[in-house]
């Protein structure tokens, strides 16, 4: 069931709701998954929402922008078997911009958690933006942005506990087998880099992160192929390595040990947000890092 709402208020959306949901529609909800995006990257969002809703199942309402100089609400409800959820989607034209606080609160799930994603551009202080103040996670994509560099330092300058992006969620397959490696050997790390392709923020997560946990040195180099291409991490017995080879696999190398070929997919967006809903506590390593991250870009 698909409802069409034009200049119209929340009251009115939420009644809609409401009275569709008595004879179709999701129960046993988990959360309320707020995605605030350009209407360009409307279908992309939506679509990852709708996959990470089969794990999760969601009141998922997608907040678009119009400049027009009047105000105005327009929405739309999906509600059916074949959703694994609520889907609102909420278009604010004009001044109703500068109040999407006000205009979703009405329609979040009452005693439930609520989650706010950016898939491109978002405010640098999220805690305190509009739709930021609703939520208990916040969730950026730095990758998504027009300068990925400077959008992932500006997120952890301002960096809020509850926040997190999906370039550290990138990184979690990669993060797992570099810590398996270094619990199987008992060398300490002397130094490290990073290989990536050019402007690659996980990279540069990537080398915080080490840097700040083994408080070493990571160095960040430039490579051929897309992505994260190689961490290799010195030690006295030999190189910790790490080394993408092809599409899905990567080369495995600990001292003393045989090399292995190891599984290292690039992962969907559909994969990288289900994984952050399965948390509403705060991510205090991904914390720590930002710290690193700023502390190393004013060269302290």
């Amino acid at each position: 069931m698909i409802i069409e709402l034009t200049d119209t208020s929340s009251r009115e959306v939420a009644t809609a709701l409401t009275n569709a949901k008595r004879t179709t529609g999701a129960s046993g909800l988990v959360l309320t998954l707020i995605i605030a995006t350009p209407a360009e990257n409307f279908d992309a969002a939506l679509e990852a929402a709708k996959t990470s809703a089969t794990a999760h199942p969601s009141r998922v309402i997608v907040v678009t922008y119009s400049d027009e100089a009047s105000s105005r609400l327009d929405a739309t409800i999906e509600v059916g078997e074949d959703m694994p959820g609520d889907l609102i989607g909420l278009k604010l034209h004009g001044e109703l911009r500068y109040h999407g606080d006000s205009i979703c609160l009405p329609l979040l799930l009452p005693d439930s958690p609520t989650i706010v994603w950016w898939p491109t551009e978002a405010p640098d202080r999220l805690v305190d933006s509009p739709i930021g103040r609703l939520a208990d996670r916040r969730i950026t994509d730095a990758a998504g942005c027009h300068d990925p560099q400077g959008a992932l330092l500006r997120r952890a300058r301002n960096h809020t506990p509850g926040d997190t992006d999906l370039t550290w969620t990138r990184l979690t397959r990669w993060r797992a087998l570099l810590a398996a490696a270094l619990d199987q050997t008992g060398a300490p790390v002397t130094g490290g880099h990073v290989v990536s392709a050019p402007d690659n923020a996980p990279a540069t997560l990537l080398a915080a992160w080490l840097s700040d946990r083994l408080q070493v040195q990571v160095e960040r180099a430039d490579g051929e192929h897309p992505g994260v291409n190689e961490v290799r991490l010195f030690t006295d017995e030999g190189d910790i390595t790490l080394r993408r080879v092809a599409e899905g696999t990567a080369l495995y190398q600990v001292p003393h040990q045989p090399q292995r070929t190891v599984a290292l997919r690039r992962r969907p967006l559909t994969d990288l947000l289900t994984e952050e809903l399965q948390r509403v506590d705060a991510d205090e390593v991904f914390e720590a890092v930002t710290r690193r991250l700023v502390a190393d870009a004013e060269g302290n």
